[in-house]
């Protein structure tokens, strides 16, 4: 993991960001968790408020690991951007990318081929990572793929 301080966000005060990247198979999602818990001890979080973050990122990171690449050969890149009144994280890959349907926009794609509703097994990843994230942002990443932000304020 890499971590370097960025500028202030939004006037809030200094920011730190943590980057990791894991290989695009089931069993590394649990590092991107590990990672959040890690991050917890810099800013404390409630037990709530982190079991909520950890379901968030384990659903934005499996559909990267499940959806991205068809040989399952890549890698998944998560930041976690540790603000003092927000975390933002992000999940990116440069995997084959989604299409948006008719009635999309590019922000609010889910991710490598699917809609709203297949972002996990299931259908629930988008409306779970809704339902706790205060800002959600979908789109391409800058080399393709897929790219996934969401933001709890504290």
């Amino acid at each position: 993991m890499n971590e370097r301080r960025t500028r202030p966000a939004a006037n809030v005060g200094e920011s730190r960001v943590v980057t990791l990247t894991i290989p695009a198979k089931p069993e590394y999602v649990t590092l991107s968790r590990l990672a959040l818990t890690g991050l917890s001890r810099v800013r404390p979080l409630s037990e709530e408020t982190l079991a909520d973050l950890k379901l968030a990122l384990t659903e934005a990171t499996s559909n990267s690991v499940r959806h991205a690449y068809s040989n399952g050969e890549g890698q998944v890149r998560i930041s976690f951007e540790l603000c003092e009144d927000r975390l933002i994280v992000e999940v990116s890959d440069d995997g084959s990318g989604f299409e948006s349907r008719p009635h999309e926009s590019s922000s609010e794609s889910t991710g490598n081929g699917a809609g709203h509703d297949d972002l996990s097994e299931g259908g629930l990843g988008i409306a779970i990572i809704r339902s706790i994230a205060d800002e959600l942002e979908l789109g391409s990443g800058p080399n393709g793929g897929s790219r996934l932000r969401f933001t709890k304020l504290f």
